[in-house]
């Protein structure tokens, strides 16, 4: 499967087979974030794998939305704000590498036959709290992943996604 026909496979998948990810699919997977590009190299964040019913119990609590409990796996991926490049005006890339390695995982995940979504309405005070993660470190993705128990139609970014002249310039700067 070329990039393109990847990248239309994935979708966001709230529905899961009940039936365990092998581990070394689940190890590709987070290979896949491990190698992300992220400014200056800097890697500034950490996976959470939680497999283990309390585990996923605690990563549950901080999302209200039932469907997430079906998945056989939750990825947290955080960032560490203090290991992040920081740009000449001060701006923090740490959530930008963040979702660079997320999507790195979703993609990786479609090719090992996979589905995931990306969870971001969480709250994350009571994550951090609950995972008793250290001073800096902040959960910015919920990752839940495994086999999907539905399906979307890939060729729906046809009407679901902007047209390209709504979004590409070439050559020039867009009107506000």
């Amino acid at each position: 499967m070329d990039f393109i026909e990847l990248a239309k496979n994935r979708y966001s998948v709230r529905k899961y087979q009940d039936r365990e990810i092998e581990q070394e699919k689940l190890e590709y997977v987070l290979e896949a974030g491990r190698i992300a590009p992220s400014a200056v190299n800097f890697q500034p964040w950490r996976f959470i794998v939680a497999r283990e019913a309390g585990m996923k119990e605690k990563i549950c609590a901080t999302y209200n939305r039932d469907w997430i409990k079906a998945a056989p796996a939750i990825i947290v991926l955080c960032g560490v704000h203090g290991e992040a490049w920081r740009r000449a005006d001060g701006k923090d890339h740490c959530d930008i590498d963040v979702a660079i390695a997320a999507d790195h995982m979703t993609l990786a995940a479609v090719e090992m036959g996979l589905g995931s979504c990306w969870v971001c309405n969480f709250d994350s005070m009571a994550l951090t709290k609950a995972l008793r993660l250290p001073k800096g470190t902040e959960p910015a993705v919920l990752l839940p992943i495994g086999y999907p128990a539905d399906s979307a139609d890939p060729e729906r970014h046809g009407d679901k996604r902007k047209a390209e002249g709504e979004i590409i310039f070439w050559d020039s700067v867009p009107e506000n």
